[in-house]
């Protein structure tokens, strides 16, 4: 028998020639509800194996041992993580990541809500915009700084809010901050930083050409938390306040509870999922780890908490024209298309959707504030064409989770002048030498308008809102 059509299944050697339908060399048993689950489909496919193909024992002491990580996406010990500069885009980065990750960290990193069809429809529609290059312009010299959420940085990019760092790399949030000052750009840092922001800060030495640090505040439910949040961002002399506003509650990601619930039955444990409440008592809101409450008349208080003179106030996670123009009515400086990486609501709008819907809609609003963005960009000219439509700024969070996870703070820095790379180039085949000359005259978006609604609901933010 060809020792090629053996393999050792609980103990076991069976004869696996046959077994062709179930599993083929080299790839895992798919399941239909994981993105990969070899071990659990492996001993599940086992066992329909007639006993005729059970060929005896096996030796324990000659199999080697497979770490108890394992299976994870693309993980293996034969696995080689590539050389640095044979990275040429950030979906070389990401590929080098998964080789390093363990599964905990990549589904934390990966998983995004219920279908996935936000996180999906996040790429897919910065496909749907393409360029009008204008040629015969001299383009020796460009420049690409711009003023990022405070502070004026060489890159019209910046790295956005993204929790848990040190599950890819010991140093953690630490090499965000050291790539971001190295390269003189903004680190928007989340509150849930697995480095504290304590340490976070000096990275930056408060210099211009030095970077800058910026805070991301999940609104916690006490009103007190808050406001200590806000004083401690100003304490460290944070260039900016970025509020999220899309976690009322926190989206349904189906890969990241069932790998918890694949802990708990491990450890022999089941932790109940009820939302039951005692007699007298408040029954507790699923999945609301943050304030469920928080509405338009808080972020006033936050505003005024925060100060006019420390920096521009940003609210994250608008996802409407009409809640861009009612964001402009509370006196913020600045709104920040997201749909916090398809992690939220699914089937939720692209972050570049919903600033087309602007210009459609609430034209106005690109005047009054400055607008940012995110969500599946992985290309410098994604940033061009939102540049193109009036964004001041694109944030990206994963890419750089992924260039850290595999390569620490050079992983981080090799992302920021991959992107830097692919905008200067993106810059000069468009006919342009400044940020400042870019316009929607140098991108056509027929394709996605056409997915646009044909109206909005009128909005009258004093009588609702009461701004």
């Amino acid at each position: 028998m060809p020792l090629k059509s053996c393999l050792p299944v609980s103990s076991f050697t069976r004869d696996v020639q046959s077994w062709g339908k179930l599993w083929e060399p080299g790839e895992g048993i798919k399941s239909p509800n994981t993105k990969e689950n070899l071990g659990r489909d492996y001993l599940e496919a086992a066992s329909v194996l007639v006993s005729h193909k059970h060929l005896g024992p096996v030796d324990q002491s000659t199999l080697t041992r497979v770490d108890d990580t394992l299976p994870t996406l693309g993980k293996s010990e034969s696995s080689i993580v590539p050389h640095i500069l044979v990275c040429q885009s950030l979906d070389d980065i990401e590929s080098a990541a998964r080789q390093k990750l363990s599964r905990k960290a990549w589904v934390y990193y990966d998983s995004a809500a219920d279908g996935l069809h936000s996180f999906r429809t996040n790429r897919l529609d910065w496909a749907k915009i393409s360029f009008r290059p204008r040629v015969l312009r001299n383009v020796a010299r460009v420049n690409m700084q711009r003023r990022i959420l405070g502070h004026v940085a060489n890159l019209p990019f910046f790295i956005a809010p993204a929790a848990m760092a040190k599950l890819g790399h010991q140093d953690g949030e630490l090499c965000l901050a050291k790539g971001a000052a190295e390269k003189n750009i903004v680190y928007c840092s989340s509150t849930y930083s697995s480095i504290s922001h304590e340490e976070l800060a000096p990275c930056f030495d408060r210099q211009e050409g030095r970077g800058a640090l910026s805070f991301q505040l999940y609104v916690p439910k006490s009103k007190g938390d808050s406001r200590a949040l806000i004083e401690r961002a100003k304490a460290l002399g944070c260039k900016s306040l970025v509020i999220t506003v899309d976690t009322p509650v926190v989206g349904k990601r189906e890969e990241d509870d069932r790998y918890k619930a694949e802990l708990e039955i491990e450890e022999g444990r089941e932790v109940p999922r009820t939302t039951s409440a005692a007699n007298n008592e408040e029954a507790p809101i699923l999945r609301g780890y943050h304030s469920s409450t928080v509405d338009w008349d808080d972020i006033l208080w936050m505003r005024k908490a925060w100060g006019s003179n420390q920096g521009p106030v940003v609210l994250k996670g608008i996802q409407t024209a009409e809640d861009a123009y009612l964001a402009c009515l509370t006196g913020v400086d600045g709104i920040y298309l997201s749909n916090h990486g398809g992690r939220q609501l699914d089937f939720a709008p692209s972050a570049i959707r919903t600033l087309l819907e602007i210009h459609k809609f609430y034209p106005q609003v690109l005047d009054d504030v400055e607008v940012y963005l995110d969500g599946g960009v992985r290309r410098g000219s994604d940033i061009v064409k939102a540049l193109c439509l009036g964004a001041r700024g694109v944030g990206l969070g994963r890419p750089f989770l992924y260039g850290l996870s595999a390569y620490g703070t050079e992983g981080v820095v090799k992302a920021i002048e991959i992107l830097s790379d692919e905008i200067e180039t993106a810059m000069r085949l468009l006919g342009v030498t400044d940020l400042d000359q870019l316009n929607p005259h140098y991108v056509n978006c027929s394709l996605l308008a056409k997915e646009l609604p044909e109206n909005v609901t009128p909005t009258n933010p004093m009588r609702q809102h009461k701004l």
